[in-house]
């Protein structure tokens, strides 16, 4: 028969190494890449000595959303495929799927969400100043 001591050690000793394994489960899933947005700029063309256009495609994966951010321009766009609500400040949410066509005013902070569980994938045109950067993150 095991004397209580050695019982409570062995305990002791069980619960520590499930903690260990527990928190080495934790940092592994923690330390897991979060998909990101991916961005691919394919072109960019100066149209006046302060302002250019910039193509690109952006693809945000399921359950994602890009951010609320703002333009030093207009963003108009294109889904090709996926759904996703874009959300406009001062607008209703409106949910654009493959087909769909938006546009964004100079300025306006917006938010785009991924809805279901598929990426969306839009290309945009943005008619930006120069020098400054694409996007700015809002509040």
């Amino acid at each position: 028969m095991r004397s209580p001591l050695r019982t409570a050690a062995a305990s002791f000793l069980a619960l520590l190494a499930f903690a260990a394994a527990a928190d080495a489960a934790a940092q592994a899933a923690a330390s897991a890449p979060v998909p990101a947005i991916k961005r691919t700029l394919l072109q960019r063309t100066d149209i006046a000595p302060d302002r250019e256009v910039i193509l690109g495609i952006a693809e945000i994966p399921p359950g994602l959303a890009a951010g609320r951010h703002t333009h030093f321009g207009l963003e108009t766009g294109y889904v090709i495929e996926g759904s996703a609500s874009l959300e406009v400040e001062g607008e209703m949410p409106r949910l654009l799927k493959a087909g769909d066509s938006y546009t964004i005013p100079a300025g306006k902070v917006h938010d785009a969400k991924t809805v279901g569980d598929k990426p969306v994938k839009v290309l945009a045109t943005y008619v930006v100043e120069k020098g400054k950067p694409l996007a700015t993150p809002a509040p």
